[in-house]
């Protein structure tokens, strides 16, 4: 699994590691940075590599920085390869020397949570699950699966199985936000509904004299066309009537 990166993270996770104001130093050691950057192809961005004498966080915090600007796939494995460190030393457990404490944790939550990730207090790294989520929970974890296809992430993570499934709980949400309700129905019948509510139509609606459809750029059909192409092509492209939006 490789998550997303954003400068956000590569702070929260940066600080995991940064015992640079204790003694005894916490592990997970300079060595097995080492390894990580080896593992993930990283080592081009190390300042150890270059001969200069900085802390893990500083050391972290540049690799990931180059990894950002450069290789976002080899800085999310490297963050996934961290984390699994830092809980195989005991850093999310509170009795452990090398605990990394309670604010560092939440922080990196807030921050791979931005992204469609949680990070557990025991230091489980996984995708935010849509199930149980209404409100403005639902709204936040819709909205960062809309960042990450839009940024051109494919990973399996990306949806909660199917792309059909993160269409069926994203028609649901408009349907309850907006109406109050949702009933049970078909799956097409569901998203009719819901493309009913935000004043959507699809190419196979009528075409009205004067007016253009402009091809939907969120990520609705985002997801769809990355993830459920047999439900693109069934359907047709989705559009948005500019009338339809008054």
């Amino acid at each position: 699994m490789s998550v997303p990166l954003s400068e956000s993270i590569v702070t929260a996770v940066a600080r995991l590691i940064d015992d640079s104001m204790i003694e005894p130093k916490r592990e997970p050691t300079h060595y097995d940075l080492e390894v990580q950057a080896e593992r993930t192809g990283l080592r081009v961005a190390d300042p150890k590599a270059q001969g200069q004498n900085v802390g893990k966080a500083k050391r972290v915090r540049a690799m990931l920085l180059w990894a950002l600007e450069n290789d976002v796939e080899a800085g999310g494995r490297f963050i996934t390869g961290l984390i699994a460190n830092v809980r195989g030393y005991g850093g999310f457990r509170p009795t452990s020397p090398n605990y990394v404490g309670e604010e560092a944790i939440r922080n990196a939550n807030e921050a791979v949570r931005s992204e469609g990730y949680e990070l557990t207090i025991d230091g489980q790294l996984q995708p935010v699950l849509l199930d149980g989520l209404a409100g403005a929970e639902m709204t936040a974890a819709l909205m960062a699966y809309v960042r990450r296809a839009q940024k051109g992430v494919m990973d399996a993570a990306l949806v909660t199985g199917t792309g059909k499934d993160l269409l069926e709980a994203t028609a649901k949400h408009v349907l309850l936000e907006r109406e109050g309700a949702c009933p049970e129905t078909t799956f097409p019948a569901l998203l009719g509904l819901a493309f009913v509510t935000l004043g959507m139509v699809t190419s196979q609606h009528p075409k009205i004299v004067g007016r253009e459809p402009v091809m939907l750029s969120t990520a609705l059909y985002s997801m769809w066309h990355a993830r459920s192409i047999e439900y693109a092509t069934r359907m047709g492209p989705v559009m948005v009537d500019p009338g339809l939006r008054q």
